[in-house]
């Protein structure tokens, strides 16, 4: 007879290790805004932050190290103001797409 594992005693998944060059952050976030979901864009781009260094993003955004994990975490609705500069931070750039070609 196997053990049986609960869905609650699972690790959560953390993207970060795997957001390792330029092409895997760019098919996450594309992956991410297809969703159309503001709070896990906030929380992609912290999985993404972190990835980088937090610290590091927070200087180059010019966002507190504090204010930006608040930012970021998966239950938040950052401004785009905030979002805008975390992407300018992490050297991506949003870009509109037609929906219909």
């Amino acid at each position: 007879m196997s053990k049986r594992i609960k869905v609650s005693d699972l690790p959560d998944f953390d993207a970060a290790p795997y957001l390792d060059s330029e092409a895997a952050i760019a098919a996450y976030l594309t992956d991410i805004l297809a969703a159309n979901d503001p709070a896990l864009l906030a929380a992609a781009l912290g999985d993404i932050a972190r990835a980088r260094g937090m610290s590091d993003i927070a200087r180059a955004s010019g966002i507190t190290r504090e204010a930006l994990y608040k930012a970021l975490r998966p239950d938040a609705q950052p401004r785009f103001d905030t979002v805008s500069r975390v992407c300018a931070a992490l050297g991506v750039k949003l870009v509109a797409q037609a929906i219909h070609a």
